[in-house]
């Protein structure tokens, strides 16, 4: 799983495990809250993430109790889940921290073809603007 990126609704599972178990529920309003209410995750797609997770040994289950007459389990993150979120943060970091290092950079003066169409002095004939050639 730290040979490619991880999907975002697999990161955010982990991460709102990070901290202690939760249930089902409680894993759908701890994702809404880390995103900022970007994700809502449904949960058909949330169980099967937990089965891929528990399959892969990301997770555990911590506890089964029944509520209301309903059986319900609370998940932990497995010491391999919490190595597996730790690479993936520290490869996020590098990665922002790559990226604001590169937006710092003033933005070199362009060069070549593209600065003679830039600067109006382009060479696809008479007349032509960058607005027409880009239109």
């Amino acid at each position: 799983m730290t040979e490619r990126s991880m999907q975002e609704p697999t990161l955010l599972l982990l991460t709102a495990l990070a901290d202690a178990p939760r249930h089902g529920y409680a894993l759908i309003l701890e994702i809404a809250a880390i995103s900022g209410g970007r994700v809502r995750m449904r949960t058909g797609t949330l169980y099967g993430a937990l089965d891929r997770l528990l399959q892969q040994g990301l997770v555990e289950v911590e506890s089964e109790e029944v509520v209301d007459g309903r059986a319900r389990r609370t998940y932990a993150l497995s010491d391999s889940g919490r190595e597996v979120l730790a690479a993936e943060a520290e490869r996020l970091r590098t990665v922002a921290s790559e990226a604001e290092r590169r937006l710092a950079k003033p933005r070199p003066a362009p060069r070549g073809a593209f600065a003679r169409l830039a600067t109006g002095r382009g060479g696809f004939g008479r007349g032509l603007s960058v607005q027409g050639v880009f239109a």
